[in-house]
């Protein structure tokens, strides 16, 4: 077998894990997740200090409590 040696780009990985398409992508995760969890949910992206972020979050009293009791969060975000 040969040894193959690989070096990744650091800059270029930090360009793609910060870009537009990443964002587009965690985007329509977290969209879908909301999707999924009825009324009461909200999900917000932003670009972070070493990558892009979303958020999925319980903004009622209804789906805030929903989530303590049955963790729906979580359960939406693993499916």
């Amino acid at each position: 077998m040969s040894k193959l040696k690989v070096t990744l780009n650091k800059d270029g990985v930090r360009q793609l894990l910060r870009s537009d398409e990443m964002m587009d992508v965690c985007q329509s995760y977290a969209s879908a997740a909301v999707a999924s969890l009825g009324d009461g949910y909200e999900t917000s992206t932003r670009v972070g200090k070493n990558r892009v972020n979303s958020e999925v979050a319980a903004v009622s009293f209804k789906a805030r409590r929903e989530n303590l009791k049955n963790n729906t969060i979580l359960k939406a975000v693993s499916k």
